[in-house]
């Protein structure tokens, strides 16, 4: 299938499919009138490249990991980047989950306040 059939039967954004291209991962590929031809496992690995950015990696990260999946014996290097990643998801969970309770705390001394007045 071309870049154009990929992008639009499966909505993955032409850039990615253009950066997995420069990338130069799929090098076994094969092209039709110039234009390079997406197979199955080029399609399984286009999505696990969207789960990755999907989950916050960088262009430079996600390019390493697909680079590690290469090679053998990386499992304990792809996993590092994901348990990093997940930490890192967590962190911001919890910065979060504090602004909340600075936010339901000072909205109930609001509600506080105006129960005062009414009385």
């Amino acid at each position: 299938m071309t870049i154009q059939e990929a992008s639009e039967r499966y909505q993955i954004p032409m850039e990615v499919l253009r950066t997995y291209e420069r990338w130069g991962l799929c090098p076994e590929a094969g092209q039709a009138a110039g234009e390079r031809r997406y197979d199955g496992r080029d399609l399984e690995r286009l999505s696990l490249i969207l789960t990755l950015r999907d989950i916050g990696f960088t262009g430079e990260e996600t390019e390493r990991y697909m680079r590690l999946l290469e090679r053998p014996g990386t499992e304990g290097d792809r996993l590092r980047m994901l348990e990093e990643k997940r930490d890192a998801a967590l962190a911001d969970i919890h910065a979060r989950e504090r602004q909340v309770e600075r936010m339901d705390y000072l909205r109930h001394q609001l509600r506080k306040r105006q129960e005062t007045r009414r009385k």
